[in-house]
């Protein structure tokens, strides 16, 4: 998996994953690629800084930030990365439906027309959402696994 820094034509800035840098060119190139803001499907990569991990013996504190006096350090935290994909799960499942293991099935019916269009979510086998992928079907992997939802 590797992580990109992308921009769109309107200046929108977002991160993203994929499987490899060829994945990201394959789908970029199909168009597939869009801004998570407004959509566009004119993406690019954005210059990225390099993550580098601190050596193991190397105690971890909290990154600061000096005013323009350099009086005070303020202590930046982290994002809470826990909660925003709780809303984002929240989100998904308000206003989606779910389709457990027929995801593939139903969205393959959707993208040709032969079910209503609408947004859905559920699950599938890798093999399958690379074909949905290369049949040119938008599809996005969720950062969650979906709570199956029985009656």
């Amino acid at each position: 998996m590797i992580q990109y820094a992308l921009k769109c034509t309107d200046g929108h800035t977002f991160d993203s994953w994929f499987q490899s840098a060829e994945a990201f060119d394959k789908l970029a190139a199909a168009g597939m690629v869009t801004c998570a803001i407004c959509g566009s499907d004119e993406v690019e990569k954005a210059i990225m800084t390099p993550r580098v991990r601190p050596a193991r013996e190397a105690k971890t504190q909290p990154e600061t930030v000096s005013p323009p006096s350099g009086d005070i350090a303020v202590a930046t935290p982290a994002p809470d990365v826990e909660k925003v994909l709780t809303e984002l799960r929240r989100k998904v499942e308000e206003n989606s439906d779910y389709v457990g293991k027929d995801f593939a099935s139903e969205a393959r019916k959707i993208h040709l027309g032969e079910a209503p269009e609408r947004a859905i979510y559920g699950e599938a086998k890798l093999e399958d959402a690379k074909a949905l992928v290369e049949d040119g079907v938008r599809v996005a992997p969720l950062p969650f696994v979906p709570s199956r939802k029985t009656n």
